[in-house]
């Protein structure tokens, strides 16, 4: 579908603006609709499909924000862009970081609003008619590329190699280019080559003939085998052995596997997709993987990006999380609260959407509230490691630390403590008031350390 074919849905209470800008985008030849709150909207969403909405900000009632969490709940996938005759840097900052697609001041600017809504037309373009990639849950550029990449190479019948940290989605993307490609009709099938035993790696992927050693008491299909026709995912690819990487690189170049205890060849026919989050040049260089093998499994090469690099994602997601989660769980809990959501958007997120997903958990097993709040994810967050403190907490966090260990070494004597802190007295007694230390407790922890 191209862009100048999109239906349009225009939300807002000003009639006369509704005229307005129903002209100007049939102008452009989209096909629109208008709602006048955002109730209408939701059963205008609900009757047809449409490619993108642009929405008030504040209208009676359902404003624009609670309408847009609506749609990403009951109809992920359509971009939203925010109008507001009340415009200022807080409110767009804080549309954009809730995975709005774009933030428009009235009165609309007509080139604005057209490169705003070509952009957001070629997310929704791209993703709601593909059903290819429907569990990527993103409104990130960073992601759309990668995508499009993944869609043009999952045409082609090529060695994909995905590469990023733990926790980005690199099983996920595999799934997705099988389910893109021509043999999505076919099997997927999947290994951690870093979970498999070294002594049963190489019959899980190749197969063993029966009596091949002990326990073999029958012939095994290797997922090799059972991967015929379609795709295999070799997870963690850089943890396999060295004499595995001879075996794998001999089956595919010919297009034949030999199962362990067997002199038959079995032709084979697979695309193989293989992952890892391991620096792969670094352990050609160190002898721990082959450089022939690399490059033929690296034909196109994907790196997805850490869950900060995509940060505008994080709300969306989080959304997703909390509705699948709930469902599950059998939980009654609607939304995060704004600041707990601010706290999400800000982690540091060391285990990516992997760590998001943890997180959501834990929030949606323990809360007794419809509505999540800032405490609960402080700390899940605390819990999981992904709060990333503030030069200020930081100082803090270290000053106390340092406090405790000059307190210990002078006993809790505060004048021998202050001699070894180069500070005086006074100075010193501020700062153990202020990180709520007491001598009391120091001198009784070295009594019982003696």
């Amino acid at each position: 579908m191209k862009a100048n074919s999109a239906r349009i849905l225009v939300v807002d209470d000003d009639p006369s603006l509704l005229r307005l800008l129903s002209l100007r985008l049939e102008g452009e030849g989209h096909d629109v609709s208008t709602a006048s709150d955002g109730e209408q909207a939701l059963r205008n969403l609900q009757d047809a499909s449409f490619d993108l909405v642009l929405s008030d900000l504040r209208m009676p009632g359902m404003d624009g924000m609670t309408l847009f969490d609506e749609i990403v709940r009951k109809h992920a996938g359509i971009p939203v862009i925010i109008m507001t005759a009340h415009g200022s840097i807080n409110e767009a900052v804080t549309a954009t970081q809730s995975g709005v697609h774009g933030f428009l001041t009235k009165p609309i600017d007509h080139d604005q609003l057209r490169s705003t809504i070509e952009s957001a037309l070629e997310v929704s373009h791209f993703s709601n008619h593909d059903a290819w990639r429907e569990d990527i849950i993103t409104r990130s550029s960073t992601m759309e590329n990668l995508l499009e990449q993944a869609y043009r190479v999952a045409q082609r019948n090529v060695s994909v190699l995905l590469t990023g940290a733990s926790g980005t989605g690199k099983e996920l993307l595999a799934k997705a280019i099988h389910k893109a490609s021509p043999r999505k009709d076919q099997p997927f099938v999947a290994i951690n080559c870093g979970a498999i035993p070294e002594n049963l790696l190489e019959s899980e992927l190749f197969g063993h003939a029966k009596g091949a050693f002990t326990g073999a008491i029958s012939d095994h299909q290797g997922l090799f085998q059972q991967a015929d026709k379609g795709t295999l995912l070799l997870d963690e690819i850089g943890d396999m052995p060295m004499h595995l990487q001879v075996k794998l690189l001999r089956a595919l170049q010919e297009q034949q596997i030999r199962p362990v205890g067997s002199s038959k060849h079995i032709s084979i026919d697979v695309r193989v997709i293989s992952a890892t989050h391991r620096d792969i040049d670094a352990a050609m260089k160190e002898g721990q993987f082959r450089e022939d093998l690399y490059y033929r499994l690296n034909v196109v090469n994907l790196q997805l990006p850490s869950l900060q690099q995509r940060a505008e994602d994080i709300p969306v997601l989080a959304r997703h999380m909390l509705q699948t989660s709930a469902e599950r769980q059998g939980v009654k809990v609607n939304r995060f609260s704004d600041d707990a959501m601010q706290m999400l958007t800000t982690a540091s997120w060391p285990g990516n959407v992997r760590q998001l997903v943890n997180v959501v958990e834990q929030c949606v097993a323990l809360t007794q509230s419809p509505i999540i709040g800032r405490h609960m994810v402080e700390q899940a967050l605390s819990e999981s490691g992904c709060i990333w403190p503030s030069l200020s907490d930081a100082r803090d966090a270290f000053e106390r630390q340092y406090l405790l260990k000059v307190l210990k070494m002078a006993d809790g004597n505060v004048t021998r403590a202050a001699d070894l802190a180069g500070r005086n007295r006074t100075d010193l007694h501020k700062l153990l008031k202020k990180h709520q230390l007491s001598t009391a407790d120091i001198k009784a922890q070295s009594s019982v350390s003696e």
